[in-house]
């Protein structure tokens, strides 16, 4: 009996004929296993860029340290990726590697200052560092090199209240809220700063907002604060 048609020959490549002759001779784990040998051996002589989209869709399926060796394995190629060292370093604050995360971000801003993503990404991994300075300079260089970073505004917001700039922190909230004001988190957000500094009113108007949106931690505050 034929192991494939000839209609098989014509339409797959040759690795998709290997795989159908696999399967068709040997059990379901030795062909997994086979396959993983075969996939392992093809991946010789990869670009940087396909290393650098295969970490990518490792890190969207969270297999971070598959993502990580894919985003080393591209800059390995490719010393000057910017971008592999912006993902290897948003991989590595999701391992909570926040010292390795923010080393790969400041040489993404070195080589790509243009570019405000790492910037904000150092700021967030600063901010789990508690370097609450560090980060609002790095947000604060994120928004001057994209004035409409929403995320930006809203997360410089937050190590500004750690500062207890309460002020600093509402204006941050509004101007979040103002680019969309569809996201109950910026509400809410700014309902505690308000809240501090005893405008208990403003921040229960913010929380019933947060609330409207689907913020359901809101309604948590309202009910100890505003009643």
């Amino acid at each position: 009996m034929l192991l494939w048609t000839y209609k098989e020959l014509i339409k797959n490549s040759f690795v998709d004929i290997f795989i159908v002759f696999l399967h068709k001779i040997y059990t379901m784990k030795n062909f997994i296993f086979l396959i993983s040998v075969l996939l392992v051996s093809v991946s010789f002589g990869q670009t940087a860029e396909e290393y650098f989209n295969q970490a990518k869709a490792k890190y969207e399926l969270q297999h971070f340290k598959g993502a990580k060796a894919n985003f080393t394995k591209a800059i390995e190629l490719d010393p000057a990726y910017a971008k592999a060292y912006d993902g290897r370093g948003v991989v590595k604050y999701e391992l909570k590697d926040f010292k390795g995360a923010i080393a790969d971000f400041t040489k993404a801003i070195e080589l790509n200052p243009a570019d405000g993503n790492a910037n904000f990404n150092r700021g967030n991994a600063k901010n789990e560092l508690k370097d609450y300075t560090g980060a609002i300079a790095d947000y604060t260089k994120a928004i001057e090199l994209n004035p409409a970073y929403r995320n930006a505004y809203k997360n410089r917001g937050i190590p500004k209240i750690a500062l207890q700039d309460y002020t600093g922190a509402i204006a941050d909230f509004t101007k979040e809220i103002e680019l969309n004001p569809t996201h109950g988190d910026a509400y809410f957000m700014r309902g505690l700063a308000k809240y501090t500094l005893s405008d208990t009113e403003g921040a229960c108007l913010d929380w019933n907002k947060a609330g409207e949106l689907g913020y359901g931690d809101a309604y948590e505050y309202i009910k100890k604060y505003c009643n």
